[in-house]
């Protein structure tokens, strides 16, 4: 259990939660006193994660424009959004379908689009409420996968729109932008290739690849009144990775330097 309560007597609803980093965010609001609904296009992982937690189950695939209109607000207009649902394609972009394309921007930057239409002015309305969007560091350099870098990019400039236009009606909306995260997605590519965070980490100034721990703490800061005067900013949670490349600076200057 944490030592604050934090979120006492508040409602958060969490999309992509059924697992990694959305489940970790969505646990973490529960223990400091949120009232969680946990949102996943997956219902198993949604009804087992809102077990887990002592939370309620949401159904949701959030690019379904409909059954994002049609959000059950039972147990009030949310205070606290984070949109965390996202998907990922490996594809190069030489060889990417249309459909991959379209899947991960619809996912990863309409979902956030679809769900902030839906409950921002219901947030505003009452005169508060917190968004906290999980963008990547994939959207200021490039990392990869290009159609979720485009997208993460899309999300941070979406985040300072929504953040101006609904400031002054109370709601706060910011970004948080991790780096690796070690979550069951990489088990697949870790089984055949074992020593891969190993030599991830070098990349890091920290020396360590990050956990869903680290993502939670951030957005649970921003979501909080703690970040009350905090809106339309990017939170890195990269280990120090945008601020230069560790293990250049290794290569080219002596250990002496570094120490």
């Amino acid at each position: 259990m944490s030592p604050t309560r934090r979120f006492e007597g508040r409602h958060a609803l969490v999309t992509g939660a059924g697992s990694g980093i959305g489940l970790e965010i969505a646990a973490r609001l529960a223990a400091e006193g949120a009232h969680v609904t946990v949102a996943d296009r997956d219902a198993g992982l949604a009804d087992r994660a809102a077990a887990e937690i002592g939370g309620t189950a949401l159904h949701l695939d959030v690019t379904d424009a409909e059954a994002v209109a049609a959000i059950d607000l039972t147990p009030g207009v949310p205070d606290i959004l984070v949109n965390n649902a996202a998907v990922c394609s490996d594809t190069p972009l030489p060889r990417m379908s249309e459909q991959e394309w379209d899947t991960d921007l619809a996912t990863v930057l309409k979902g956030p689009f679809l769900v902030c239409r839906t409950l921002l002015p219901r947030m505003a309305a009452r005169g508060s409420g917190s968004v906290v969007n999980i963008g990547s560091i994939n959207a200021s350099a490039y990392y990869g996968n290009d159609a979720y870098s485009a997208a993460k990019a899309g999300l941070e400039s979406l985040t300072r729109s929504l953040a101006v236009r609904y400031g002054r009606a109370g709601v706060r909306v910011n970004l948080v932008a991790p780096a690796t995260i070690r979550t069951p997605i990489w088990n697949e590519r870790l089984a055949r290739d074992p020593a891969l965070m190993e030599r991830l980490a070098r990349w890091y100034p920290l020396g360590r690849i990050g956990s869903p721990e680290d993502v939670a703490n951030a957005v649970l800061f921003l979501a909080s009144a703690e970040a009350a005067w905090i809106t339309g900013t990017v939170l890195r949670v990269d280990g120090g990775l945008s601020a230069g490349n560790a293990q250049l600076v290794t290569d080219i200057l002596t250990e002496d330097y570094l120490a």
